[in-house]
């Protein structure tokens, strides 16, 4: 007989879809003795496994010079929470090259965020509607505007330019007849 038949799995609603490279805070349930307690890990995801019930995911995390990493299952029921805090942006599906970088080397970079993860996607329709765009001016119109400023301003220089020169003629002679 098969255990998945025997097994119902229900999906834990706690848990967000991680993947590689992301930066996240798993909270997990710690029973000693008869005491039950929350304990927090927090790291970088090293890989995923899919699957039906087998699912799971392993998080590094280097404490005091030393590299801890634990595989979580996602369908476990001591599995309260996963936040995920930072998203990388990363090309492997496994990134066990991170064991051999020291921590400063291992910090990955981060993916763009998008307006929506950063305010919120409601915020974003909110806002959209209200913020109208003015109309804008005719180009053929600010084309001519424009021509007539850079004209009035080469005429407006020139006759500075013809002075001065004519000024700059009148020394230079003196000059080279002292000379």
């Amino acid at each position: 007989m098969d255990v998945n038949a025997l097994v119902k799995l229900t999906p834990n609603a706690n848990v967000q879809t991680v993947a590689p490279g992301d930066g996240v805070k798993v909270t997990i349930k710690v029973i000693e003795g008869e005491k039950t307690r929350s304990q927090v890990f927090q790291g970088v995801v090293i890989r995923v496994r899919h699957g039906k019930h087998d699912a799971d995911f392993t998080v590094r995390r280097v404490t005091q010079g030393v590299g801890v990493e634990r595989t979580f299952m996602v369908n476990s029921p001591l599995l309260e929470k996963v936040e995920v805090m930072r998203r990388s942006k990363v090309r492997r599906a496994r990134l066990f090259y991170l064991r051999a970088l020291s921590v400063r080397d291992a910090r990955l970079k981060e993916k763009g965020r998008g307006v929506e993860e950063m305010i919120g996607a409601e915020a974003v329709e909110a806002i959209a509607p209200a913020e109208a765009v003015p109309p804008a001016e005719p180009v053929a119109a600010s084309v001519e505007v424009q021509a007539e400023a850079t004209a009035g301003a080469k005429a407006e220089a020139e006759p500075e330019k013809v002075a001065g020169a004519s000024a700059e003629a009148k020394a230079e002679p003196s000059k080279t007849q002292t000379a």
